[in-house]
């Protein structure tokens, strides 16, 4: 399951050319393919896959709130630290275009071999994290572990859908997301211990999960794989040979794949929101020609993905057909507002606890997962609920949006230096129980409206839609950030403190060096302060757009529907 911070199987039924060279990837296939996941399955076996799903989660959600924790130190140590929030949109973009060939590879090569690659991506950024030596290594690294993450936790919603029935999935969906519950407690007291005098170190503290993430994997592939050979011999796969040459291959790839659509729409998006994030360290800011050129080249490559898609491309990279439901287009509007507000209040909200409300990094760590704990736990409570009351739209519309207006609405008041820390726990509770309800509103209600052989794809969309709000969000988070703080500190700083503008800025340290009281902190402070009041405002404007699309939802009841789930399951 995704947390908001938010999630593989068989290929979706999209229009296909007929060229020689070319397989049917169709509607019998996605069949036959969900078929192979469950109908060799016994009960013994999912319930050692269930297991082992939750262990590698755990592993994997221990690694992610490690990051999070250590990030703003590692780019401090580079002296930026106001670039916090760009390597999340970066990654962020990364890990949502990748789901949808991620999805079709798993037709055609294969569950197990999929998810080999995703921990394969995920190890590949923890390596590199340890041994970077400047920022532009590490924030590769970040779009590497981000999308191997991507990739391993589609893989684990995919599977939940294959072997659970509709009314008992969103329970299974939380317990998948269960190990939030634990692993906050523990990777705040690993992360203080790392950056601690005479501890190991950020790079040792990657390094070690860089071994342990593949072992703890294995054997949850070594099921997959059994579930995928058994299933070869009961003849529930098609494995033909392809007839194909090696360059017959590339461009049979490459056609399936839409790697040119792919390219046009990533590079487009990259360069239009990096100019958002990279203004502010330009001398001539928006009047700087490398920003007009990130900007006008990334709309116009925008512009040329949609004319490829719509006249040129012979598979589609999006299956448009899937989106024309209202109750999924309106749950898509829905997602995409509510990542991006979500990561424009939150992007800086753990520097924040630390300089503003003077918290330790160990503090700030269990404060800033509150909203984690919280709605893992009401997911497993909500989860339950459904079973006897399934009207998703109404919990929606009457508990879960307004619930998180309420807290983030209130925290414009309590997010300031004369703010009580108290109180910014008790909106993060809020947050928590309105957020975990849409959380699974969100996936449910798309789950619910299609067909069970459809559901990779929509859940795909689905998953690129909140990482194209999520990296919205944080673009949006960081060209407020670098446009508003800056000034705020300037105009608030003594003069004596006027020569160390760029290392109060830059350096997360420094600013929590100057004592409690001070001018310069008191700077500092009410700098913060300012910004983040313009950043909460913002957000819960955009969240009436969540409000509003969750209106248009058709009034389901997951209770009373089914779905047709082949051999064993939950």
């Amino acid at each position: 399951m995704r947390m908001i911070l938010k999630p593989p199987i068989p290929s979706p039924p999209l229009k296909r050319h007929t060229k020689p060279i070319r397989p049917r990837l169709d509607k019998e296939y996605s069949h036959r393919s969900l078929c192979s996941v469950s109908s060799p399955l016994s009960i013994h076996a999912l319930y050692l896959i269930f297991l082992s799903v939750w262990i590698v989660n755990f592993l994997e959600y221990f690694s992610s709130g490690l990051l999070g924790s250590l990030s703003p130190y590692i780019y401090s140590s580079f002296q930026l630290h106001s670039l916090t929030g760009l390597t999340t949109v970066i990654a962020s973009l990364v890990s949502a275009l990748i789901k949808f060939p991620y999805a079709k590879l798993m037709d055609i090569w294969g569950r197990p071999q999929t998810f080999a690659l995703g921990v394969g991506f995920l190890t590949l950024g923890l390596v590199m994290m340890a041994a970077c030596k400047n920022v532009q290594t590490y924030c590769a690294a970040q779009v590497f572990y981000q999308t191997g993450f991507s990739m391993i936790d589609f893989s684990m919603t995919i599977f939940i859908a294959d072997t659970t029935a509709l009314k008992n999935r969103a329970f299974w969906i939380a317990y998948a997301a269960s190990p939030y519950l634990i692993t906050p407690w523990i990777y705040g007291y690993a992360a203080d211990e790392i950056l601690a005098p005479g501890g190991i170190g950020y790079r040792w503290g990657f390094g070690v999960f860089a071994i342990i993430m593949p072992v703890v994997s294995a054997p949850l592939w070594g099921l997959w794989y059994y579930i995928q050979k058994k299933a070869e011999k009961m003849d529930l796969t098609e494995r033909k040979p392809s007839g194909r040459n090696f360059f017959q291959s590339v461009v049979f790839y490459c056609i399936e794949f839409d790697v040119i659509g792919l390219l046009i729409i990533a590079t487009g998006f990259s360069l239009f929101l990096l100019s958002f994030n990279l203004y502010s360290y330009q001398p001539g800011q928006w009047a700087s020609p490398m920003i007009i050129c990130f900007v006008v080249i990334g709309l116009a490559l925008i512009v040329t993905f949609v004319i490829w898609e719509k006249y040129f491309a012979p598979v589609k990279f999006m299956p448009w057909e899937l989106i024309r439901n209202r109750t999924v287009f309106f749950t898509y509007s829905m997602v995409v507002s509510l990542y991006l507000a979500w990561y424009i209040w939150d992007s800086y909200f753990y520097s924040l606890l630390q300089v503003l409300f003077y918290q330790t990094v160990q503090e700030a760590t269990y404060i800033s997962n509150i909203y984690t704990i919280g709605s893992c736990f009401w997911c497993l409570v909500f989860g339950a609920i459904l079973r006897y009351n399934g009207r998703l739209k109404l919990w929606a519309i009457c508990f879960g949006v307004p619930l998180t207006i309420l807290g983030v609405g209130l925290m414009i008041k309590f997010r300031q230096p004369d703010g009580n820390i108290g109180y910014i726990v008790m909106c993060q509770i809020f947050v928590a129980f309105g957020g975990g309800t849409l959380v699974i509103c969100e996936q449910m209600t798309v789950m619910a409206v299609s067909a069970q052989r459809n559901i990779p794809a929509i859940l795909a969309i689905e998953g690129v839609v909140a990482n194209i709000g999520s990296a919205l969000g944080g673009t949006v988070a960081v060209a407020m950030w670098t446009g508003i703080f800056p000034t705020k500190l300037k105009a608030y700083l003594p003069a004596s403190a006027q020569a160390n503008f760029t290392s109060i800025y830059g350096q997360l340290d420094v600013q929590q060096s100057y004592a409690k009281g001070s001018a310069t902190r008191d700077a500092i402070d009410h700098a913060y302060g300012d910004t983040q009041r313009l950043m909460l405002i913002t957000a819960t404007c955009l969240y009436l757009i969540t409000w509003t699309s969750c209106f248009f939802w058709k009034d389901l009841n997951v209770k009373k529907m089914k779905q047709q789930v082949h051999g064993v399951h939950f």
